[in-house]
């Protein structure tokens, strides 16, 4: 934080300092207190006319006051347009004439703005859009304020601060549950080297925990970087192990044709295998049967290219994704056909025809979010329910983007759908996204969660000799070494095996016959299976 900026945060700290001393009636509520104490039912319907068993009379004689903290100049001034359209549209259609709204630019002065609005006393904030003003709100409103916000940033929230956003938990957590229903065996994630990513990649460890699907593997890669990007699918794929286990093979049959005694018979067999292998560049399986990508579709798509470049075929390991695939190219992309991702429900046709008319375009996310966030708050106004029961009324809502809830701690919780790719340009759904909280849909609570660091592939590593067969006197002789395990508990050796480990190249490759020369092998001319382009600077 800066000087400056730290001391506006100071100055309004002490003006409300002075506000509380005034004004003795500020209470502070205990947002986790009854939570959990009303039964979940049926969630209500937010668009249209609010439920009227939420809504009470009206006294024509009070005047309720709503603030509306959003970006209204500057570089995001786009942004807050988007939403304060939204609400207007909202209060046109369900607030009565006893609803004073005010809205205000969190873009000018957010400390002097943020101590009017207190000093207006609102009975509700909506907004604002980013994660350092949502934590500055939480930071110094009156603790009886409740703030509906559209920040994903879970340390942002929390103590009378929600968010009507999608939070990145929800998404992770639905994946990996079917992930789970698939039944994947062991899997590897790829991340962007970034904070989100380490912290959507602990996330996904935590989910992995919790439904007992074993993860062997992260990997980080920097972000557009075409080096990072390949780097990282060459070593997720062990291309490096299964080439040098695939060279070690073909030097040990190479070398028994050429030095050893052997039946017609023996030499028909060591030559067809040896021809078949001359076909590849590499043997050998990995150690995962799913990858879970959880980068934007760019990225996702060059990183899969690669993985299939490397040998990691469709029939080796499964893909999928988060809503970071929604919209992307990914769509279209016949080699990733089969892939799996979760997103939200699609928005409700008549929101996005009303908004479509009053703004004169179509609405995005975060219009839906703002839309629903203001039909909330007039309904909690209006409602005989105190703010707690009303806001986090475990039943939830079913907005313009579907099935939600807002919890204590601030967070929301939406229903996702799944969908597959199958390279037509318009992912399909398999699974639809629930509509009612009577069964719980997460166990993860984002706050909790904590950023990982990158783990190497836990993986036996590749024996040369599994994928070749020897005459049974010359089996010892050529016994091979184990190339590129990495394993965290001791294996369980065979009386009688060896086990060694090589690094994940060739250059250590150790031919046992002393009178061994190699035969020369023809290289394997090969090309992209997968589009992807590299444009190299000058």
């Amino acid at each position: 934080m800066s000087k400056n900026k730290l001391i506006k945060y100071i100055t309004l700290l002490i003006i409300l300092a002075g506000c509380a001393t005034m004004d003795d009636n500020r209470s502070t509520i205990d947002w986790s207190a009854t939570y959990g104490t009303q039964e979940t039912g049926e969630p209500a319907t937010l668009y249209g006319q609010l439920p009227s068993k939420y809504v009470n009379e009206m006294d024509p004689g009070i005047t309720h006051q709503m603030a509306v903290l959003l970006p209204l100049s500057g570089q995001n001034a786009s942004v807050g347009r988007t939403i304060r359209t939204s609400v207007e549209m909202a209060v046109l259609q369900n607030a009565p004439s006893s609803l004073t709204v005010s809205f205000y630019d969190s873009n000018n002065d957010l400390t002097g703005t943020l101590s009017k609005i207190y000093a207006s006393n609102p009975e509700i904030i909506i907004g604002p859009v980013f994660s350092s003003d949502a934590q500055l709100v939480r930071d110094t409103k009156p603790g009886d304020i409740p703030v509906l916000s559209f920040t994903s940033d879970a340390t942002a929230i929390g103590d009378g601060v929600m968010t009507t956003n999608f939070m990145p938990t929800n998404g992770i957590e639905t994946i990996v549950q079917e992930m789970q229903h698939d039944g994947i065996n062991r899997f590897i994630i790829m991340a962007p080297d970034t904070e989100s990513g380490h912290l959507m990649a602990g996330t996904a460890k935590s989910a992995a925990d919790i439904y007992n699907l074993p993860l062997i593997g992260i990997f980080y890669y920097t972000e557009k970087d075409p080096d990072s990007i390949k780097n990282t699918g060459l070593t997720a794929s062990m291309n490096n192990t299964r080439r040098a286990a695939h060279t070690r093979a073909r030097q040990v049959l190479s070398d028994i044709l050429i030095n050893e005694r052997i039946t017609a018979l023996e030499k028909s067999n060591l030559a067809m295998q040896l021809d078949k292998l001359s076909k590849t560049e590499t043997i050998g399986n990995i150690p995962y049967d799913g990858v879970l990508f959880l980068g934007n579709g760019d990225d996702t798509k060059s990183l899969a290219s690669y993985l299939r470049y490397y040998d990691v075929s469709a029939d080796d390991a499964r893909f999928y994704g988060t809503t970071m695939w929604d919209g992307s190219g990914l769509a279209s992309d016949l080699t990733m056909s089969g892939a799996k991702f979760t997103t939200m429900p699609e928005m409700n046709p008549e929101f996005i025809k009303k908004y479509s008319n009053l703004a004169g375009h179509t609405p995005n996310r975060l219009a839906a979010f703002g839309y629903d966030a203001t039909n909330i708050a007039i309904g909690m106004i209006y409602s005989d329910k105190s703010t707690v029961g009303y806001l986090l009324d475990p039943s939830g809502y079913i907005g313009t983007d579907g099935l939600f809830r807002l919890t204590p701690h601030g967070a929301s919780e939406r229903g996702l759908r799944i969908m597959q790719l199958d390279g037509s340009g318009t992912p399909r759904e398999i699974k639809s996204a629930p509509t009612n909280f009577l069964t719980p849909l997460y166990n993860l609570e984002q706050r909790h969660i904590t950023p990982v660091a990158a783990m190497p592939l836990q993986t036996p590593g590749t024996d040369p000799d599994d994928y070749i067969t020897l005459p049974e006197r010359l089996d010892f002789k050529y016994r091979s070494k184990t190339i590129g395990a990495n394993i965290t508990s001791e294996p369980t050796i065979q009386q009688g095996q060896v086990v060694e480990i090589l690094p994940e190249d060739d250059s250590d490759i150790v031919i046992r016959a002393s009178s061994y020369e190699p035969v020369r092998l023809e290289p394997i001319q090969r090309s992209y299976i997968d589009e992807y382009e590299i444009i190299e600077e000058e």
